[in-house]
Parts: structure tokens; C-alpha cells; sequence
């Protein structure tokens, strides 16, 4: 049976090693949602030997709007870190006749956020993950709007997804 409400486009931000694959990956998996990763996406230009700007980023706006004409929730993965790409988001999901719902995730606690940028590997391959000093002086301009903003380091993977998928659910009724 098809669901006649509009479908969703769920679009996470925050700095490199706050949490959001992890989180992104469950949520997708809990919604039977389409999962886009910009990290996935970019790492491909470059072994294609093409050049990575905003290419990453228009070229999940084009999947994304493809996944939302099927009526798919999509699960967006990245750093979304200036205005530009939030807005990109929006007007996907306008043209695409979805909602937009936008998460930050921040990790307020400066040693567990270290500690884990530090510590991860990477899960793509040839994908060089940025270290602490590049994290912390990142160009990330705040957000214009509502989002909800969750803080990585003070809860679990289950309950910062409940959180998450509450807000949806709110959002998009």
C-alpha cells in the first residue's frame, strides 16, 4: 500500500567525528530509509580522478530528489557545514514536494570528541579521515533556523536515535 504523506528528507550536519555516520546508519536502517553519504560520495570523484568541491554535494541533491520522486525517506550523512549546502537541502526537498528535517550533531565534550576523531579508521576506502587540528579550526558557520541539536557525548547510540526519530515524527506529523 503506498503512503500518500509526502516523503522525507532528513539531513544530518556537524563537525567530522561527532557521531553522525553512526547515527545516520541506524536511523536508515530503522526507517528502511535510502542512506546518502557525501564521505562515500567524494572519495569516488577522487578515485576517479576528478575533482571534489561542491560536486559531492549536488551530485546527492540529484539522488536524493530521485529517492524522494519514489516517495523514500532519505537519510542525509554530512557535514553540511555552510549556508549554501543547507539551502541546497531545502530546495531539494521543496522541488521534490518533501519535508526537510535538519539535525545537528555536536559532541560539547572537547576531550571525548578528540578522543574519538583520533581514534576512528576509515570505512571507505583511500578516504583519509581529518585530524583534530583540522576539525577544530573547520570553517562551520551556525545554522538559520530551527534543527534539533544533539550532543553526542552525553547519551547512547538507541537513545539519540529515539530523539531523533521522535523529532521526525513530529515534523512530519
Amino acid at each position: 500500500m503506498t503512503s500518500l504523506r509526502p516523503p522525507a528528507l532528513i539531513v544530518f550536519g556537524g563537525l567530522p567525528g561527532t557521531g553522525k555516520t553512526t547515527v545516520c546508519r541506524e536511523l536508515a536502517m530503522r526507517l528502511a530509509a535510502t542512506y546518502l553519504r557525501i564521505d562515500t560520495i567524494e572519495q569516488s570523484l577522487r578515485n576517479a580522478g576528478l575533482a571534489v568541491g561542491i560536486q559531492g554535494y549536488a551530485i546527492a541533491n540529484v539522488l536524493a530528489a530521485e529517492n524522494l520522486k519514489l516517495r523514500h525517506t532519505v537519510v542525509v550523512d554530512c557535514v553540511n557545514p555552510v549556508q549554501a549546502s543547507r539551502i541546497g537541502w531545502r530546495q531539494t526537498a521543496l522541488q521534490s514536494s518533501a519535508h526537510i528535517v535538519e539535525i545537528e550533531l555536536v559532541c560539547r565534550d572537547l576531550t571525548i570528541h578528540r578522543r574519538r576523531a583520533e581514534g576512528r579508521s576509515p570505512d571507505i576506502s583511500g578516504h583519509e579521515l581529518p585530524g583534530w587540528n583540522e576539525i577544530v579550526n573547520r570553517h562551520y558557520e551556525q545554522w538559520d533556523r530551527e534543527h534539533l541539536v544533539l550532543d553526542t557525548a552525553s547519551s547512547t547510540l538507541d537513545h539519540l536515535v529515539e530523539q531523533v526519530e521522535a523529532y521526525v515524527h513530529g515534523k512530519i506529523g
